[in-house]
């Protein structure tokens, strides 16, 4: 049987009269329901109760209320309280002729992601924007939140913490503030600039404390010299890992929660992304949850927070959260190299970039912003965002003579806006950007910000500038590079997943979807390349189920090749101006040879 911590805090009457509680107990983990408790203290007739319809860092719905059951109101005196429901997410409370209101219900606790809030019998994980209500006109009020939990568990948070009890200024502060209760828990804390950063790790064996403090150490700190300061005095990385495949990472002010796995292979193969994954959410405290656009400010829980900015907020982290790793040293170019070359993989690899613009595409991730949607119909914030501000960053260098880049648009940024409690909006940006220029970026925004046209010669024009090439090869696979189809291999069928406009599939009027079963009447067995590399000289027909139905389709042949692959390398023979701008952009001689 567990033993549960028991922590009682005292408070005077008129502290209960102006403090919200919140209490969590921990006694069904096998079917994943966390009870929970909320006192709000009331002085009207009628209340109005919200859950959070969104979580910040995730762009969409989030429809959490799904998750709740069990929900009863009491009063002051413990007697049932009549409610109802006014939308999805919101309840009105008859509230008059009692001194607070009590709530308490079940939240169903079973994803575990870095946005999630999950729940088993070795951890209590809580993203609070999930799952705590709030009461509307007391978000300022202070909070408290008690978490009866088994009392050999640790609590990762960034709250104030006391005993069992965590502590919040505000509705904001704690829906901003994820926490990890558990006995796996293993921490190791490192200093930059008067700034505390504890690195939290979760169901994780053999870490290698020294090489991971030592690389976090040093992009937290050149990241912190190109800003001047850090927002927050105190900062936790909050680190799940997984068993299995896993990757994804949430922003807060004071914290981070990462999801990666597998955890016997984050410090071989998956350390780049426990980097790449750290560093850009690092990166978020300045960029996002300090400066933000003005469509985000105050954000919003009760409905959509639409933004055009996207490119920025995620875009610029994109690129500059895997700089800093060059720039610091902890990635060698090479290292480098392969974190951009899979941004322009999925740019050339995804023909929606003629179709939509990616300020749009920012608009539309609360319509299908986190899933493939349409083909072809819009683009990724963090891809498209990510390039532009590459070619951003090259275009300031080349008018500055390689004095400035991007990184002082974004400490403009927060020392204007962002120290004065102000939103930016595109308008500030561009005016950022040409001041610290000197040059004109209004064809650059209508063309490639809010514009489809292709700017793949500005991509090579930026790479040329500082001494890298992009190399286009073929797609090993056959059906990739020759019939521009992409498709997911099963054992004894290949799925469809993507057809390139203009290709051999697409002409033939293959569908996402279909299934492939036989190459000119041979069945397939996960050999779709090996059969269509045999048939190489001679036509080739498919048989496909496609709605339950039998067809066979001809493939007619197109001398050219379709999906390609992209790799930056750098190039073998430099000019001396490329020679500074390479040395100037990256900042690492000893890295880039």
């Amino acid at each position: 049987m567990q033993k549960f911590l028991s922590f009682k805090l005292n408070y005077t009457h008129n502290n209960l009269q102006e403090r919200i509680f919140y209490t969590i107990d921990c006694d069904n983990s096998q079917q994943h329901f966390i009870k929970i408790k909320v006192q709000f203290p009331v002085d009207e007739n009628k209340t109005i109760i919200h859950l959070p319809s969104w979580r910040p860092g995730r762009y969409e719905l989030g429809n959490f209320a799904k998750n709740i059951k069990n929900f009863k109101v009491f009063n002051d005196q413990n007697k049932a309280v009549n409610f109802h429901k006014i939308n999805k997410d919101s309840w009105e409370i008859s509230s008059n002729e009692t001194k607070y209101i009590k709530i308490e219900y079940q939240y169903y606790a079973n994803e575990l992601n870095a946005g999630s809030s999950y729940f088993d019998e070795q951890q209590l994980y809580v993203n609070p924007v999930n799952c705590f209500l709030y009461a509307e006109g007391k978000e300022q009020f202070p909070i408290s939140l008690e978490l009866n939990i088994p009392e050999n568990y640790t609590i990762a948070s960034s709250l104030r913490q006391e005993k069992n009890f965590l502590f919040a200024v505000n509705f904001d502060e704690l829906a901003d503030s994820p926490f990890i209760c558990s006995e796996n828990l293993e921490k190791q804390t490192y200093s930059v600039s008067d700034t505390n950063f504890h690195i939290w790790f979760n169901n994780q064996l053999n870490i290698p404390w020294e090489r991971v403090i030592d690389d976090f150490r040093n992009f937290t700190k050149k990241q912190i010299e190109d800003f001047g300061e850090f927002p927050v005095s105190e900062y936790h990385f909050l680190i799940q890992s997984l068993p299995y495949l896993a990757y994804h990472g949430v922003e807060h002010l004071k914290s981070t929660v990462i999801t990666l796995g597998p955890s016997y292979d984050l410090f071989e193969n998956r350390y780049d992304e426990l980097l790449g994954v750290s560093s850009h959410e690092l990166y978020h405290v300045w960029n996002v949850k300090s400066i933000r656009p003005k469509d985000l400010l105050p954000y919003n829980f009760k409905k959509e927070n639409y933004s055009e900015l996207g490119y920025i907020y995620e875009g610029v982290t994109t690129y500059l959260g895997d700089l800093y790793l060059l720039k610091s040293g902890v990635f060698s170019l090479e290292n480098y190299l392969k974190e951009l070359s899979a941004q322009f993989q999925k740019h050339f690899d995804n023909p929606g970039r003629f179709a939509y613009s990616v300020a749009l595409s920012s608009y539309d991730t609360w319509l299908d912003g986190y899933v493939p949607g349409v083909p072809g119909r819009k683009v990724s914030i963090y891809t498209e965002g990510c390039l532009l501000a590459f070619v951003m960053d090259v275009k300031i260098r080349k008018a500055t003579n390689n004095k400035r880049g991007i990184e002082e648009v974004m400490k403009r940024l927060y020392y204007n806006f962002a120290q004065n409690n102000n939103g930016y909006t595109e308008k500030d940006f561009i005016e950022l950007l040409e001041n610290t220029s000197g040059e004109s970026f209004k064809d650059f925004f209508n063309d490639y910000i809010h514009g489809t046209i292709s700017y793949e010669a500005i991509l090579i024009d930026a790479l040329d500038f500082i001494g890298l090439e992009l190399i286009q090869t073929p797609s090993n696979s056959y059906s990739e590079a020759n019939l521009g189809m992409k498709t997911l291999h099963h054992s004894n069928h290949s799925l469809i997943t993507a057809i390139y406009p203009g290709s051999p599939a697409e002409i033939a009027g293959l569908s996402l979807g279909d299934e492939l079963i036989a190459v000119n009447k041979i069945k397939l067995n996960n050999d779709l390349d090996a059969c269509l590399n045999y048939f190489d000289a001679t036509s080739k027909t498919l048989s496909i189920f496609r709605n339950g139905k039998l067809l066979d389709i001809t493939l007619p042949e197109v001398n050219r090749f379709f999906y390609l692959i992209h790799k930056i390398h750098k190039k073998v023979i430099l000019t001396p101006k490329q020679e500074k701008a390479i040395f100037t952009w990256s900042e690492n001689n000893s890295k880039i040879s």
